[in-house]
């Protein structure tokens, strides 16, 4: 397994890491993803570290805490072998200190986090959303407090404006706070966006990616096809509306060239999906989920290799699109094209 600094921090993580979410897994949305038990999942926690594979994301708002509580139970016995990572901010119930990041609910979320997880510390605390309610300086102020009792070591953001993670970081520049190291991103083949506004903030600022849905929400497994109905088992009959939109016929075009390039590889598309992900720059870490031990070594097989130049090429031009304004007159304007070239 190769290991990467994860921004601008000295923390190592692994290239894959594995994401929780299929734990305890139970409502319309988590249901959907698995259910492993603490038995089912202390074999994938073991394939895992067999792998390198030591670092493991999931969230309180995963299954009402269920999933944090399946990965307290999973790792326990050997938690200095492992890296933990999760998120808080989402709403978990409905009353108004429920759901955002104030000081109060921060420093409660931690603490129930801490007690399902069982353990005194948590290795990367990611906020799951902005919340535009909460002051930038209440909320680093007390990710101060939580990093100098140890509970917490690194922070980051997850799914967060540019404008909004640039402001943090300036605030924590200014007054000592700590920095957001990491932001979980949905990229992928399908889903390039990251790449117009926080990929460049990412690059200039140290901010490492934690890649969720590199698979484009199941997107690109290699079994939905022009032409053809989406399979019985596939969860986008029951997520579809919670996942990331994309054009059909971009899907379809993105499908294509990975079969080309699995077949000239001799990888499987979802190995070959990842493997781009892999060579792009500020990525920290994929993200991977599985539901079973198969998927899980099919998932591990996409590290140990590279795709050439060429390959990247095929895929990169299948998958493009024109970003919003104002990056488009940069992609096509060759006086604004020189001033400000893309990073990729």
């Amino acid at each position: 397994m190769e290991y990467r600094q994860l921004g601008a921090s000295g923390l190592r993580v692994p290239a894959l890491s594995f994401g929780a979410g299929t734990f305890g897994g139970s409502g319309p949305l988590f249901g959907a993803w698995g259910n492993s038990d603490a038995d089912e999942a202390r074999k994938l926690v073991d394939i895992c570290l067999e792998a390198g594979v030591n670092l493991f994301d999931t969230a309180d708002v995963y299954s009402n805490g269920a999933s944090e509580q399946v990965l307290g139970q999973a790792i326990k016995g050997r938690r200095d072998a492992v890296l933990i990572s999760t998120k808080t901010g989402l709403p978990t119930g409905d009353g108004p200190g429920d759901w955002g990041v104030s000081r109060d609910r921060l420093i409660r979320a931690v603490e129930a986090a801490l007690r399902r997880l069982q353990t005194d510390r948590i290795d990367i605390l990611q906020l799951h959303a902005f919340d535009v309610s909460t002051p930038v300086e209440e909320l680093l102020s007390t990710l101060d407090v939580l990093v100098r009792a140890g509970k917490v070591r690194h922070a980051g953001v997850s799914n967060y404006p540019g404008w909004a993670l640039m402001k943090g970081l300036a605030a924590a520049e200014r007054h000592g706070w700590p920095r957001f190291v990491a932001h979980q991103v949905y990229y992928s083949l399908i889903g390039r966006a990251y790449e117009a506004d926080l990929m460049p903030l990412a690059a200039d600022q140290g901010v490492g990616a934690l890649v969720w849905s590199p698979l484009g929400w199941g997107r690109l497994t290699g079994k939905i096809r022009r032409d053809a109905p989406i399979p019985e088992a596939s969860r986008l009959h029951e997520t579809a509306q919670f996942a990331p939109p994309v054009d059909d016929e971009h899907l379809y075009l993105v499908v294509d060239a990975l079969d080309a390039v699995a077949a000239e590889t001799g990888k499987t598309v979802p190995q070959v999906a990842i493997n781009w992900l892999l060579q792009r720059p500020t990525v920290s870490s994929v993200i991977v989920g599985a539901r079973n031990e198969d998927q899980l070594r099919q998932n591990l097989g996409a590290v140990g290799w590279r795709l050439t130049s060429e390959q990247v090429a095929i895929l990169d031009a299948a998958s493009a699109v024109m970003p919003p304004y104002p990056h488009t007159p940069y992609r096509q304007q060759e006086g604004f094209a020189r001033l400000n070239p893309p990073l990729v």
